[in-house]
């Protein structure tokens, strides 16, 4: 696919509230509140860099930068159309980005020589040979697992550098799997279990390693995203504290 989408393809949506607008496409992965949930983690300081593996259209990275001014921020992304979108999201916003289109299990040279204070990713979290793949091929790459969670960890690790920082978000079911990996390489693990409601189990749960880290593993009070039993029809009914993350940038407790 070109790296150049149709105007008519795009959507503008706005994230923290309207401080950052993204171009998304209408057709494809469109970014949710994950990417911003993950951003909010973050315990980045202004002058700190930043590596966003999969950035896609720019959404996490992109809100880290709004929430903390002054951070370093490259990302990897392997759609080259995506990480067209994400320079472009990017020089909209008046954010410097440096993004790069490749692989992460063949690392791109501009890429490989570096190190970098935090590494963070939403990696793709279906495992296709239990679920349907969806139609839209960018979709899919960004949806459906190609490659596997281990080399996701693996190579967010080695981009860490000494003391650095590696935050990931993901499915709750597939937690085990995740801090598994982590534990070969990183260190002072932590877990942040995302509650829908009350009552509910964890869907989906950030985890965070340092390189290096010594810490035991810290287990989180689980973090409440929505108010009430059920969904109230179309009307958002977000806790207090969520909608503070996802509309004023704040920062989750996780930092």
């Amino acid at each position: 696919m070109s790296e150049t989408w149709p105007e008519d393809a795009l959507s503008r949506d706005a994230f923290l509230g309207g401080r950052l607008t993204l171009a998304q496409p209408k057709a494809g992965y469109r970014a949710g509140i994950d990417p911003v949930l993950l951003a909010a983690s973050v315990p980045i300081r202004a002058g700190q860099s930043l590596l966003d593996l999969g950035c896609g259209a720019g959404a996490a990275m992109l809100c880290c930068a709004a929430r903390v001014p002054g951070v370093q921020l490259s990302g990897l992304e392997r759609q080259a159309d995506y990480a067209g979108l994400a320079r472009r999201n990017a020089q909209a916003n008046g954010i410097t980005a440096e993004v790069v289109t490749g692989d992460l299990v063949n690392m791109p040279e501009a890429l490989r020589q570096r190190q970098f204070d935090h590494v963070i990713a939403n990696p793709p979290y279906f495992d296709r040979s239990a679920s349907v793949a969806a139609r839209d091929s960018g979709r899919e790459m960004a949806l459906g697992e190609e490659t596997a969670l281990a080399d996701w960890v693996k190579a967010a690790a080695k981009r860490a550098a000494s003391k650095g920082c590696v935050t990931i978000i993901h499915r709750a079911d597939r937690v085990p799997e995740l801090l598994g990996a982590m534990a070969q390489y990183l260190g002072s693990l932590e877990l942040l279990p995302l509650i829908p409601r009350r009552g509910k189990p964890a869907r989906l749960a950030l985890v965070r390693g340092r390189k290096g880290g010594r810490a035991e593993f810290l287990l989180h009070d689980g973090w409440l995203l929505h108010e009430g039993a059920s969904h109230p029809g179309d009307r958002e009914n977000y806790t207090k504290a969520t909608a503070c993350l996802l509309r004023n940038g704040a920062a989750l407790p996780f930092c």
